[in-house]
């Protein structure tokens, strides 16, 4: 008798890439307008991990110690170019990190990190930790190019993609090069499609930078680099966030003000809340309680609007479970180093301590 094998035969997973790309881009995202949020998150990842790297290498950021994003459009070529002068990426990153789905440099480093000196010595709060925030390009784009300089090297090399048929690593053209104008970094080139025209308008980039990362700690200029004096002029975004100060440091005007920023409102808070939380999660907490009363206070179907921040980065004004139902009336901010989200970022995962830590 014939004895048959029964032993299971482990199997890898088949990708169709093209595929699975077109899902990252087209269908995890429910707004387009986040595109430039994750380019911009995945720029001032950049200018931190140089800050990281400088300490131990100052050679680093001494040609350019002013860390800085630009963004810029050509309406007559229909791009628009989102440029850093962080770390940069070599060829070898390029291909690696852009050409592998889901495959987070941030998060690589983030590991590194807690290896050497345990995740509570983390001294980077980084953003992009998923791998997959750049791949939005395409829901405005329909070719994305890559131009990078690594900090301490003088190559310069392109990754050029549609998004559908692979990508290639070349040599940039000298018009490509002239992105970085001669800084190290990394610019992104967008061939914007009909979809995205909208982003060929200046107010609509500034309306954007301000909604999503109006507090990111780099200052983001909406010109070229060449165009500064010396990388400086008038940022279009706050770049700092008053909730991560002192409470001691900040004065009745300061709040009054930041209340009527977030709430376009002539009133001025009735109470002002505002705290650091340490334990499981760890956020700042600037809450206001308006001294006019919503005139939709009592609707059951009205959301609360206390902002969601991540590391200074914009979420969501509207997550249920952020807040008790019952205090839909008051305004103001949240913003955690570590709080649960989803791959697009746009809501909370299920985990019951957010409401042990952040309602309590």
């Amino acid at each position: 008798m014939t004895k048959t094998n029964t032993k299971p035969e482990k199997q890898n997973f088949n990708t169709d890439v093209s595929r699975l790309l077109d899902i990252v881009a087209n269908a995890l995202y429910t707004n387009h307008d986040v595109f430039l949020r994750e380019l911009i998150s995945n720029a001032a990842d950049a200018c931190d991990r140089l800050r990281y790297d400088a300490i131990q290498k100052l050679e680093l950021s001494e040609d350019n110690p002013n860390f800085r994003i630009h963004i810029y459009k050509n309406s007559d070529a229909r791009t628009l170019t989102i440029t850093d002068n962080g770390v940069g990426m070599s060829k070898t990153e390029l291909a690696d990190q852009l050409g592998t789905i889901a495959k987070s440099g941030t998060a690589k480093l983030m590991e590194k990190m807690k290896a050497k000196g345990g995740e509570g010595d983390d001294p980077l709060k980084l953003i992009g930790q998923f791998g997959v925030g750049f791949y939005a390009s395409y829901m405005v784009a329909g070719d994305v190019t890559v131009i990078s300089r690594k900090a301490g090297s003088k190559s310069v090399w392109a990754w050029e993609s549609d998004g559908r048929t692979g990508f290639t690593v070349r040599k940039p053209t000298n018009d490509e090069e002239s992105a970085l104008d001669g800084d190290r970094g990394t610019a992104i080139i967008l061939n914007i499609k009909d979809e995205g025209a909208e982003f060929l308008l200046d107010e609509k980039i500034k309306q954007t930078v301000q909604q999503y990362s109006d507090h990111v700690d780099v200052k983001i200029f909406l010109n070229k680099p060449e165009e500064t004096d010396s990388g400086e002029g008038a940022p279009i975004n706050d770049a700092s966030a008053i909730w991560a100060r002192s409470k001691n440091e900040i004065t009745k005007d300061e709040y009054t003000a930041f209340y009527k920023h977030i709430t376009h409102g002539f009133d001025e808070p009735i109470l002002t809340s505002h705290w650091r939380a340490e334990g499981k999660f760890e956020y700042n907490a600037l809450l206001f309680i308006p001294t006019m009363r919503p005139w939709d206070l009592y609707d059951p179907s009205r959301k609360s609007a206390v902002r969601l921040y991540v590391r200074r980065v914009f979420i969501s004004d509207s997550l249920d479970g952020l807040m008790y139902p019952w205090l839909r009336f008051v305004r103001g901010v949240i913003d955690s180093q570590d709080l649960p989200l989803n791959i697009s970022r746009e809501s909370l995962q299920y985990n019951p301590l957010i409401a042990k830590s952040v309602r309590a």
